[in-house]
């Protein structure tokens, strides 16, 4: 069916049938456990106004085109040949070159997926049955497929859906898909929303979890039943304290969360930026994938420690050190920035990252485009000039909107490059990485809209987990 790009028409259209609804009109409703069930008027303009009442009215037209190609990103490359057993899965990687998804889906970018379907519906890229449609199509399959005690695997066959040889069972990345799961299932209601409750209280997080040591374990081998490495200090699993907590069958208390806290390590305020937790190897990503659904704007922990001004510290940190290095590397400067895991000219390196950090960081002149694009809800200005600076070169751009990474070489032979030559003009990454697409597109609806966080936090498991985890509004 042909997208619907009046967003405005849309939503004169919702309202008086919504109007309508309520004058007086019978709406036929079906259980929720029917296959055939369909979301009603009244279940549409419930959704909008709930969820969607917040859109600015002036948001800049380069983030609402950007916003569009990564929804399309999602939309188009998942898996929906209702005759295959990787319906709904979402390709890993796709390449620019050859315009042809990877062989390999991630699970955690089917959680960005899903998240993706309600910005689709809001912005009018998709009527509300088609989102509803495929969200409950992919959620019913998803929970057929191979698990360990609830948890997915890192990385399955895209047509297969069979656990990619050598992929752990991911806690991390079964958290993201959790995420995307439970927010398509809250915003459609009904039969999404009963699967992905279902799939998510099935998760033992007992079982992953060191209660000796007060830590989840890092990663799950099945072909010897022993898990890997633990999470320990500050990273990206803030997610996991909240969806363990909040699980009603295999709960987790507060302890992580005050361990992650105990062990982790304070930067101190420069004259750029505030102090906040530092992460290995300061990786953008690691302040911003948990922020795409938990809106940490609102609340405070017991302690009265903002998440937020944690991520908005570091991101300014990591500004700083961007243009600290322009006169060593030409990709950097105050337009082009943005440090974090993704490919560069030898290859993906999660490492790339910015000081201060804990470990080390890597550093060789590679930009990840959706890092500073993603940065937006903590430094607008910043982030915005970045965007416009990344739109206007048509070597950044792709049929899906922003490549991932590109790096245009060392000023004065700077000693640290990459191994690999990086070409006249520069080196441009050719693969889309799916749950960098992912983060890009929830960051930048909740600055247009804050509709993923209001989603998100409106969970009821999730109001839970802040009551366990002593979060409260300020």
């Amino acid at each position: 069916m042909k997208k619907i790009r009046n967003t405005k028409a849309l939503f004169v259209l919702t309202f008086f049938i919504f109007l309508f609804a309520l004058s007086g009109c019978t709406t036929k409703t079906t259980s929720t456990n029917s296959t055939t069930n369909e979301p009603t008027t009244e279940e549409v303009s419930t959704t909008v106004k709930n969820y969607y009442s917040d859109v600015k009215s002036d948001t800049d037209p380069v983030v609402l085109e950007e916003i569009e190609k990564c929804f399309d990103f999602f939309w188009e490359t998942q898996n929906t040949d209702e005759s295959s057993a990787g319906y709904g899965l979402v390709p890993d990687r796709y390449n620019t070159v050859t315009n042809k998804v990877g062989t390999l889906a991630s699970i955690a970018s089917v959680g960005y997926g899903l998240s993706a379907i309600p910005i689709g519906v809001a912005h009018g890229f998709i009527t509300y049955e088609e989102g509803e449609e495929r969200a409950y199509k992919t959620l019913l399959n998803l929970a057929t497929m191979d698990r360990v005690m609830g948890f997915y695997y890192h990385f399955y066959g895209m047509t297969t859906a069979a656990p990619a040889s050598g992929s752990e069972v991911s806690i991390i990345d079964t958290a993201i898909f959790l995420n995307g799961a439970l927010t398509a299932g809250k915003y459609f209601g009904g039969r999404c929303e009963e699967i992905a409750n279902q799939i998510y209280e099935d998760v033992v997080w007992t079982w992953y979890y060191d209660s000796s040591a007060s830590r989840f374990y890092m990663g799950y081998d099945h072909t010897t039943g022993k898990f890997s490495g633990y999470w320990g200090s500050y990273a990206e699993q803030m997610m996991i304290f909240i969806l363990a907590s909040g699980s009603p069958r295999y709960t987790i208390g507060r302890q992580p969360y005050n361990y992650m806290k105990t062990v982790s390590q304070m930067a101190s305020a420069t004259d750029d930026y505030g102090s906040f937790y530092m992460s290995y190897s300061g990786s953008l990503f690691v302040y911003q994938y948990a922020y795409s659904w938990f809106d940490s704007e609102k609340y405070v922990d017991s302690d009265g420690f903002s998440w937020y001004t944690n991520s908005l510290n570091a991101t300014k940190a990591a500004y700083a050190y961007s243009v600290s290095k322009k006169n060593d590397y030409y990709t950097y400067s105050e337009n082009s920035w943005g440090m974090s895991a993704c490919d560069g000219p030898d290859g993906y390196t999660g490492a790339y990252g910015s000081g201060p950090s804990i470990g080390s960081h890597y550093v060789d002149g590679t930009v990840a485009l959706y890092a500073a694009v993603a940065s937006i809800n903590y430094l607008e200005t910043e982030s915005l000039n970045a965007l416009q600076n990344y739109r206007n070169n048509a070597n950044l751009w792709s049929k899906y909107g922003l490549i991932d990474s590109y790096n245009l070489g060392a000023r004065n032979n700077y000693v640290t490059v990459p191994e690999a030559t990086i070409p006249s003009g520069g080196w441009y990454g050719t693969d889309l990485i799916g749950i960098d697409k992912g983060n890009e597109l929830l960051m930048l609806e909740n600055y247009n809209s804050g509709l993923i966080w209001n989603i998100f936090m409106d969970i009821e498991y999730v109001q839970n987990a802040m009551i366990i985890l002593g979060f409260s509004e300020e």
